[in-house]
């Protein structure tokens, strides 16, 4: 029961606009044909109504610029005489724009409607509303049986509805009927649970009615950021996912904007749903990464395996070797998503910061090349240059380790002058793989350099201006998420900053590349970070990546991909020597 002038709380389904608070236009055409664009509009008519209640109405003719099709006046009564003196569409249409701005607008077949309207707005150079519409037609066939309404023309459901103004093919008179069909179509939905705009709007696709009554369990969710758990029968999670505003999100699994089979067939399976609020969406997207990791939901697709990546690494004996294995130790590049890649790009840093290729463990005082293929087999890149006792052999492994930390990046170097001597040549083909493999390289190291430089940041302090007013805060320690909140507008920020430091996560590092961070969720923080509103707070040390590192190879590379793109639009076709292409892709 309402007490006047004590606040009241909303029921779930009153969150969103109410429907009897909603302002719809309903509108009607008359034209000289079907087509919009070619075809004109001779009269337009338009009903206002909120709450059930008729605000204003708008009717008039329109000059349409020609003649009248004799089977139209037939069908309107409205013939060429009556339209010479009405003005024209470039007058009539913003008139009508104003009367329907910020309404919903409503109309039977509205695709017909909509169609000419925004038609005549394209040929005025008029910009067009977005509306959000609704069609009755739709709505008619969505909440009618066959059995009770063979038809849904507008005359069939007004004789249905027992409506107050008949259909007359006018267009005031066409409008005045919609609306006593609308209201009666809202009626009925209104039994079946939907009391807001936005219910209506996702009432409209076919939802079951299990899948539909299973609105409640998103009930006790806040409007507020954070990460969402479906959870099955036997509590198992189902499904992990992020939302800015977790109750209209999961809300929209129980609707017809849900049309993935498996998320139907998901939300099936769910028994409840939780939930753990955040902060702001950074923090949420963080929490969803180590969700996946620890639930492994059936229902996800991604993220679900972050340890699962493959990375090149020194083996640890007198004659190291490049491998590509699952962990990761302090001399590893990576991690790559597919173990192929990894072995194509570990063969051409073999070749060029000359390692061996061969397998056979070589023990410590023995030297390196007897058990090496022969020759005509293709032998090994140390072996080719007579690296054979360990003295001789160390640049090679010392090379890779400057290479990784972005001291030397003379293997890159090495590879471009190779691919300038094979374009030269004119073996393009060749050129053009070894041109692609170390794009690969630079993409690789470029992507490991640029998180190794924030996880060696012990601790990063960074904020970032919140929608709503107020800062947004990350507390970031060796590439990990420790802290995250907000300081509301009006708040003195840096007591909020401190609390968050003191209250943080304590982070153990360890000696890989990444510091033991997530590559993922070091990721999604490097992305966070790199937008332009971004402020640093404090930082333990300084931010930055090595000098000789990828960072100063990325424009090669995306030439080279340019090149490479180019190259597979020719259907490998050389670009002649001097060409733009060829001085785009195949040269540096």
């Amino acid at each position: 029961m309402s007490v006047p002038g004590v606040p009241e709380q909303l029921r779930f389904d009153e969150l969103d606009t109410p429907l009897r608070d909603t302002t719809f236009v309903v509108v009607d055409l008359e034209t000289t044909g079907a087509r919009p664009g070619e075809d004109a509009i001779t009269e337009i008519g338009a009903v206002k109504i909120r709450g059930g209640e008729v605000i204003a109405e708008m009717a008039t003719l329109v000059d349409p610029g020609r003649s009248i099709p004799p089977h139209i006046v037939e069908i309107t009564g409205i013939t060429t005489a009556m339209v010479i003196d009405a003005p024209r569409i470039e007058r009539v249409l913003p008139a009508f724009l104003e009367f329907a701005r910020g309404a919903v607008l409503v109309a039977h077949n509205a695709p017909f409607d909509t169609g000419f309207l925004k038609a005549a707005a394209s040929a005025t150079d008029t910009p067009w509303p977005k509306f959000t519409v609704l069609c009755t037609v739709k709505l008619a066939r969505r909440v009618l049986s066959r059995d009770e309404a063979p038809s849904v023309k507008l005359s069939s459901l007004a004789r249905l509805f027992d409506v107050g103004t008949t259909p007359t093919h006018r267009a005031l008179d066409d409008a005045r009927a919609t609306v006593d069909v609308l209201h009666a179509l809202i009626a009925r939905v209104g039994n079946q649970g939907v009391h807001s705009l936005t219910e209506l709007v996702d009432y409209l696709p076919d939802v079951s009615s299990h899948q539909r009554a299973k609105r409640a369990l998103a009930g006790h969710l806040p409007h507020a950021p954070g990460v969402y758990l479906f959870r099955g029968p036997s509590d198992e999670v189902l499904y992990v996912g992020t939302a800015t505003d977790l109750r209209r999100r999961v809300r929209n699994y129980f609707t017809g904007s849900e049309t993935r089979g498996r998320m139907k067939e998901m939300v099936a399976l769910t028994t409840r749903i939780d939930h753990v609020e955040c902060a702001h969406a950074l923090e949420a997207g963080v929490r969803e990464l180590r969700l996946l990791a620890a639930h492994t939901p059936p229902y996800n697709r991604r993220s679900k395996y972050p340890k699962r990546g493959w990375w090149i690494t020194l083996t640890a004996e007198a004659f190291p070797r490049l491998s590509v294995v699952r962990t990761p130790t302090a001399d590893s590049l990576g991690p790559f998503r597919s173990r192929s890649t990894a072995v194509d790009v570990a063969d051409v840093l073999a070749e060029y910061c000359i390692l061996r290729t061969c397998t056979s463990r070589i023990p410590k005082g023995r030297e390196h090349g007897a058990q090496c293929p022969p020759r005509e087999l293709g032998r090994c890149p140390a072996s080719l240059h007579g690296r054979d006792t360990e003295g001789a052999y160390r640049p090679g492994p010392e090379l890779f380790r400057q290479f990784l930390r972005g001291l030397d990046d003379a293997p890159l170097r090495r590879m471009r002058s190779r691919v300038e001597e094979l374009a030269a040549g004119e073996l393009f083909e060749n050129a053009a793989r070894l041109r692609d493999r170390t794009a690969e390289v630079v993409l690789a190291l470029r992507r490991m350099q640029r998180l190794a430089a924030l996880t060696a940041l012990d601790q990063l302090v960074a904020a970032r201006p919140a929608p709503t007013g107020g800062w947004e805060f990350a507390v970031i320690r060796s590439g990990r998420l420790a802290s995250a909140g907000c300081a509301r507008r009006g708040i003195h920020p840096m007591p909020v900053v401190d609390a968050l430091v003191l209250t943080a996560e304590t982070v153990v590092p360890d000696a890989t590349p990444l510091r033991g961070a997530s590559p993922e969720e070091a990721g999604l923080l490097a992305r966070w970070l790199d937008q332009e509103d971004i402020r640093i707070v404090s930082a333990s040390s300084g931010w930055c990546e090595p000098a000789r590192g990828a960072g100063s190879w990325s424009e090669w590379c995306a030439l080279a991909r340019a090149g490479s793109a180019s190259t597979r639009d020719a259907e490998t076709r050389p670009p002649a020597p001097g060409s733009a292409d060829h001085r785009l892709g195949w040269r540096s």
